[in-house]
């Protein structure tokens, strides 16, 4: 009977503890409040050439997480408009990086960027263009 006991105590145990981990995972990934509204106010010059590429690139493969304009998502991602990703600490490489390998988690609490499949380098540097005629336009150079 003992054996019994200890044997179901041990499982009922495990759920405990699966329900109690499922649950820090599913609040992590839903953050309180989270609204996905813009973080920032973008003002978005005429574009031409690479950077009118990159928006419609950025749009299909950026925009979900980094917001319309680059202006970040509450709670889902970051602002690439934003004076951390100015070209002096975030060089053009650093874009191209982030969509290969992912980037962990390190200036803002939005949890890990895995790596964007599917796009080219081409792709990337014209997104970049893109997002840096966006930073020059709203002050950020």
């Amino acid at each position: 009977m003992r054996k019994i006991f200890l044997i179901g105590s041990a499982a009922l145990s495990a759920v405990v503890l699966a329900v109690l981990f499922w649950g820090l995972v599913a609040e992590k990934d839903q953050s309180p409040g989270a609204s996905g509204a813009a973080l920032v106010e973008v003002q978005v010059p005429a574009l031409e050439g690479d950077a009118l590429a990159g928006q419609g690139l950025f749009r299909e493969n950026c925009e979900s997480c980094h917001g319309e304009n680059a202006g970040g998502r509450d709670g889902i991602g970051p602002p690439l408009v934003h004076k951390i990703y100015e070209p002096g600490h975030h060089a053009d490489g650093s874009f191209l990086l982030a969509t290969a390998r992912g980037v962990r988690a390190h200036h803002w609490p939005f949890g890990d960027m895995l790596p964007v499949e599917g796009v080219s380098q081409a792709d990337v540097e014209k997104i970049v263009v893109y997002v840096r005629t966006l930073q020059r336009a709203n002050g950020i150079n």
